[in-house]
């Protein structure tokens, strides 16, 4: 039984391995290279399927895939697990890296044979066919394929959440004005930007046109330590670069009055190399997408390209003990519940990646023992409490989406690996 045991978790191991190196570079991949005998072991495993004690009550032995599912949602309807789905679809090497061959229209099919369970979209003996709606010749059939959950849950913290050093909007571009002078500004209206000494903001070939507008980088603390992870910069809208930061010349008029006719949007610079003051002119942009009111002071970083990112929800291959670090959204959220996201205390260092699947434990209350006579203090264990993805990871810190949850989530919590 014990060999039986450490074959198994092998076999798992392996699996949720070859599905983390197929989504990372090739460079991380080699960090965890796979013997041989854990290869075998996986393909033998992949390709029975699953114990029957691992499917759902009520898995059904058919199914035909709708518009709106994901891969998590029909993984949960088959599985008790669903992180363990690479096994119930017999996953091989060559089709891990591209795991969403799930479409509208395809009929599953659920085997049961010698204790294993294992889906298909055929049924034994017949040809696979996929039923999917008419569409123009140039879209591709894996623009139809499944995703892995909703992406309204995950796209809009894809690009808001920013974990930085402490300098880093300390020394990028800062809004100074707007047009208007209001204190406050919002969607459609235009501001203006300064560089940091030395580097103005410019239009040209390889410089960012859209950027994405923070404020304060608050300290994200470990919760046990108290040690400072890094700095979360809170997300407020976006802008786009319409006009470079330029300089032009102070009239006479107004160096003898000794300020700028454009007091409060420049600053004379002296020691030009003809001699000549200038007033700074700051770069224009144009503000859309505000999260909430966009203020003078407000920080620009360049924007992200877009990204539709896919994800392998999968077990890690090592240990995990993390905590809840925050809920995000507001410092003064305390709890957080299914769909929403909270931040951890483990990063790329600690070998964390997008698909990472981690159980919730709930932290024990303590309180004081009033049936005992000392009243000792006494606290409660910690209890499964739900399932959350890892989808986006910094160094030190990672962002994860709560797919399951009974109680509320609060900071301190605990997250381990999957059982």
């Amino acid at each position: 039984m014990a060999a039986q045991a450490r074959m198994r978790v092998t076999a798992l191991g392996a699996l949720a391995l070859l599905a983390g190196a197929a989504m990372a570079p090739a460079a991380q991949a080699q960090n965890y290279p796979i013997t041989s005998e854990q290869r075998a072991t996986a393909q033998q495993v992949a390709s029975r399927g699953v114990p029957l004690s691992e499917l759902a009550a009520n898995a059904p032995d058919t199914y035909v895939v709708k518009r709106g599912d994901t891969l998590w949602g029909i993984s949960g309807m088959y599985l008790k697990r669903p992180w363990r789905w690479p096994e119930l679809w017999g996953m091989n090497l060559q089709s891990i890296p591209n795991p969403h061959l799930i479409f509208p229209g395809q009929t599953l099919y659920l085997e049961k044979v010698d204790g294993y369970a294992r889906l298909s979209t055929s049924r034994k003996g017949a040809p696979e066919t996929v039923r999917v709606s008419p569409r123009t010749r140039y879209d591709s059939l894996a623009g139809t394929a499944l995703p892995t959950l909703k992406p309204h849950l995950i796209e809009p913290f894809l690009v808001e959440p920013l974990v930085v050093d402490e300098l880093t909007l300390q020394q990028a571009p800062r809004i100074v004005a707007t047009r208007d002078e209001r204190m406050i500004m919002a969607n459609g209206d235009r501001a203006y930007v300064r560089g940091p000494e030395g580097s103005p903001l410019v239009m040209a070939p390889g410089v960012p046109r859209q950027y994405r507008v923070f404020r304060n980088a608050i300290p994200l603390k470990d919760p046990h330590t108290g040690e400072v992870l890094g700095y979360e910069a809170q997300y407020v809208g976006r802008a786009e670069l319409v006009r470079s930061e330029t300089t032009t010349p102070v009239h006479q008029r107004d160096v003898a009055r000794g300020k700028s006719s454009s007091e409060g949007r420049g600053e004379v610079l002296e020691g030009q190399a003809d001699g000549t003051a200038v007033d700074i002119v700051p770069a224009t942009v144009d503000l859309r997408g505000a999260k909430e009111e966009i203020r003078a002071g407000d920080r620009l970083l360049p924007a992200p390209q877009r990204s539709f990112n896919s994800y392998t929800p999968r077990a890690p291959q090592g240990p995990v003990d993390a905590s809840v670090v925050s809920i995000y959204g507001s410092a003064a959220v305390a709890y957080a519940g299914q769909n929403q996201v909270i931040t951890i205390n483990r990063g790329m260092r600690d070998g964390m990646e997008a698909g990472h699947v981690l159980q919730l434990l709930t932290q024990g209350e303590r309180f004081k023992d009033k049936t005992d006579e000392q009243r000792a203090m006494v606290r409660l264990p910690s209890e499964s409490n739900g399932v959350a993805m890892v989808f986006l990871t910094f160094d030190r810190v990672s962002y994860a989406l709560i797919l399951q949850s009974q109680q509320a989530v609060r900071v301190g919590d605990r997250l381990v690996n999957p059982e």
